[in-house]
């Protein structure tokens, strides 16, 4: 049996109906990071012992006759997430040996339903960056062209679903993380509302808008993948808000009003992804959507709110990293511990946010940025709620253009800034946002389009996301290194 490219909705069948065996799933993306992580280097660890025997656990139950859900399906996680007895590296130095001691509260839910966890992914180290290229250990490539990068921070786990390494993985979005990497890649990327499950075991970077994502081949994956892991947890006191019910959205989007954000819409969007976005909007229209052009005048200041809330937030966060409770060196007096874990365990990325942050919280000139950016952020809220008022859903590029060239950016900072530039806002207000695959560009590189919707409203932004899976027809490309 093909097991290439299968989606969960088609493993999930082929399960319930005794046609294959989840040890036979996981053999078959073992054997294929195997071969081909060596050259997508997606992946930072993977167990196969383990996986194995959650593999056998889940078939056991399903020769029990429990069906559905996420019973024996394989995924891997992004390393800043924590397994218990696993490794948590955040690709950076600082925690190169550190072994999990619990699980997050969403592995607990996965391995409940019976998911089979597979290994970790590569990422930016402790989520910071826009590219992969910031891992303490290695690079990871695009598998659509391997001199690509494959966007950031969760590249690992994007890499990983599009080179068919698993059937989901779980990536982090705190200014676009899942998004970026998903457009670049050619996978779905889902950021759910802020609030809608826990971050309980999610190393934490910016604390007010980090969650957990999902990365999957198709938005009903990430939904069924939602489904599982959303919901409150004592943990975590941020997670309380509810997800509104589905509504069936189908292929007829009559009744839907959607937004098109002319700020969304400018001149530095490359042609081909713009082209990309107006072949949507008219199959959309075709279907029965109305379009109106709306306003959102706070995104040009989102990358500047972020750029000064999220080094703030990384600079509390990652202070616990001093060498006395967590480090990579141990030391007996305590300045000696800061420099030999601060100066050597942290990355040159880490090290400008938490110095950037240091100083817009400090006291006199600098915390005035900090208040300032709070202010645009409320702002920010405000102009989605007023968009909403009138509009179901927004429809936007993901990124401005596509995967660009390994080390073409390391140099300039601003620049990979600036890669989210579309996907901070969302984040900032604390919206589901999914990335779906549009197309491909002239070069065969995916191009991303990105749904925003209300606060809570995720199912149905997933159900739509879906629903233009069909028409638009995107199908993954064989791989010159496979």
């Amino acid at each position: 049996m093909d097991k290439k490219n299968l989606t969960i909705a088609e493993a999930r069948k082929l399960l319930d109906e005794g046609r294959i065996t989840s040890l036979e799933l996981v053999d078959y993306f073992l054997a294929r990071i195997d071969r081909y992580d060596q050259v997508v280097k997606a992946c930072l660890s993977f167990n196969g012992e383990l996986a194995r025997e959650q593999a056998r656990q889940a078939d056991q139950r399903l020769a029990a006759g429990e069906r559905g859900g996420l019973l024996g399906i394989p995924y891997l996680v992004k390393d800043n997430i924590l397994v218990k007895e696993e490794k948590a590296t955040a690709a950076s130095k600082m925690l190169a040996d550190y072994i999990a001691p619990y699980n997050a509260t969403v592995i607990e839910k996965l391995q409940k339903a019976g998911a089979v966890f597979l290994g970790k992914t590569n990422l930016d180290e402790f989520a910071h960056g826009s590219s992969t290229e910031n891992s303490a250990f290695f690079t990871t490539h695009n598998p659509y062209d391997l001199d690509k990068v494959p966007g950031g921070s969760s590249g690992g786990s994007a890499a990983a679903v599009a080179s068919d390494f698993c059937l989901f993985a779980l990536g982090s979005d705190t200014g676009g993380s899942v998004r970026h990497p998903a457009s670049f890649c050619g996978v779905v990327g889902y950021k759910p509302s802020y609030g809608s499950l826990s971050r309980h075991g999610l190393m934490a970077m910016t604390s007010s808008t980090d969650v957990i994502g999902v990365i999957a081949k198709t938005a009903q994956d990430a939904k069924e993948v939602m489904v599982i892991i959303a919901g409150g947890d004592n943990y975590d006191p941020t997670a309380q808000t509810e997800i509104i019910p589905s509504m069936g959205i189908g292929n007829d989007f009559s009744g839907l009003t959607i937004g098109w954000p002319k700020e969304y819409f400018t001149e530095g969007l490359n042609p081909e992804v713009q082209a990309s976005l107006n072949k949507i909007k008219e199959i959309m229209e075709e279907r029965g959507a109305r379009f109106i052009e709306i306003s959102l005048p706070s995104t040009k200041y989102g990358v500047a709110v972020y750029s000064v809330i999220t080094p703030a937030e990384v600079s509390s966060n990652l202070a616990r990293f001093d060498g006395l409770r967590y480090g990579y060196k141990k030391a007996e007096q305590g300045d000696e511990a800061y420099l030999l874990n601060r100066g050597g365990g942290f990355g040159p990325e880490a090290k400008r946010r938490i110095m950037l942050g240091t100083y817009v919280l400090s006291a006199g000139e600098g915390h005035s940025y900090y208040d300032q950016a709070q202010k645009v952020r409320q702002w920010m809220k405000a102009d989605f709620n007023q968009a909403f008022k009138t509009v179901d859903y927004i429809l936007t590029p993901t990124v401005p253009s596509t995967a660009f060239n390994i080390g073409e950016k390391n140099n300039n900072p601003l620049s990979l800034y600036l890669e989210d530039s579309l996907l901070t806002p969302a984040s900032l207000a604390g919206l589901p946002a999914v990335s779906i695959p549009s197309g491909l560009d002239s070069n065969n590189l995916p191009i991303g389009a990105q749904l925003i919707g209300k606060r809570g409203d995720d199912f149905n932004l997933l159900d739509l996301a879906d629903s233009l899976r069909g028409i638009l027809s995107f199908s993954r490309p064989n791989f010159s290194w496979e």
